[in-house]
């Protein structure tokens, strides 16, 4: 586990309430930091998933240490009802997501998410389907614009997208230290002292993984597999994320906004929610973390809890 700190992590076991006899879904296995201290704070069950086969494989030590109450699984959180229902598993008493890039595949120049250090153009997280440098060398200017500009929200979209087309003309962008170089070449710099490449990473990263369709699957999946009184939690890290998070769980607990008086359907009685807000807005991290840990200081954690009711809606 070397190199990983998990994140927020005493907010994420307050929040989750980790119990005896329960069963728990970690969505994200990363580095196995929150399965570890989930494993550790009760004699609980622990499934965990990662769609990285290198975050399966380093598993296998945290497995054994907590044998027969960690069960690893290679899958895509997006598939978690479909990869626990193939286990027999049909309902979770909580289930945590630690959304984005994990530590590991950043500090792994090979993987090519990061332009701290020059590696091959790759970003994918399951090494599998297509890579950053098929997107950046294929893709037409207004779809690789659109990608940056709505995945990156980088301001000067077109104008990146632009240098990208003209320097693959003149040869295949194939590293992440080339890729980095044209987009640092293309925008102004910035005042806040972001490197000017990191929006545009982090729009290809994400448009490579699918990041923010598998945010919507896996949060609806999530909440189906809940059993009476089971808890969501969630960590994001950038604004994409944490909205799409916020939408689903503020859905969830019936507060989103009403229907305008004015059409008929104001007037139907709402359904009583199935679920209840456990933080009414994100908790960040303390002041202490952010400084120790500075891949923390963008984390936003949220969390919901299915009522204490059956599906049905009659007292468990």
């Amino acid at each position: 586990m070397t190199g990983h700190i998990p994140v927020m992590l005493e907010e994420v076991l307050a929040t989750l309430r980790p119990r005896d006899g329960a069963i728990y879904l970690d969505a994200t296995f990363g580095g196995g930091g929150y399965a570890d201290a989930i494993l550790s704070a009760a004699a609980c069950t622990l499934w965990a998933l990662d769609r990285d086969p290198d975050a399966i494989a380093r598993g296998a030590a945290l497995a054994a240490k907590h044998s027969g109450r960690l069960h690893l699984l290679h899958a895509r959180f997006g598939d978690m009802l479909d990869s626990l229902a193939a286990r027999g598993v049909t309902t979770l008493d909580g289930v945590v997501m630690d959304l984005g890039v994990s530590s590991f595949q950043i500090d792994e120049s090979e993987r090519g998410f990061s332009f701290r250090h020059d590696g091959p153009l790759d970003m994918r997280m399951d090494r599998a389907g297509p890579s950053a440098a098929d997107l950046a060398n294929t893709l037409p200017e207004r779809e690789l614009t659109s990608i940056l500009s709505d995945l990156g929200e980088e301001r000067h979209a077109r104008r990146v997208a632009r240098a990208i087309l003209r320097e693959r003309a003149e040869a295949p962008i194939t590293t992440t230290a080339r890729l980095a170089e044209i987009v640092r070449g293309s925008v102004p710099r910035d005042p806040s002292g972001i490197d000017g490449a990191t929006r545009s990473f982090q729009a290809l990263r994400i448009a490579v993984n699918d990041e923010l369709g598998e945010i919507e699957r896996g949060l609806a999946a999530a909440q189906s597999l809940l059993a009476p009184g089971g808890r969501l939690v969630v960590v994001s890290f950038h604004s994409l994320e944490d909205r799409i998070v916020k939408r689903a769980m503020v859905g969830a607990a019936g507060r989103a906004g009403t229907a305008s008086r004015h059409d008929p359907a104001a007037l139907m009685p709402a359904p009583a929610p199935e679920f209840d807000l456990l933080t009414y807005r994100a908790l960040r991290p303390s002041a202490a973390e952010a400084a120790s840990n500075p891949r923390s200081r963008s984390a936003r954690l949220r969390g919901l809890e299915r009522r204490a009711t059956s599906r049905q809606g009659m007292p468990t």
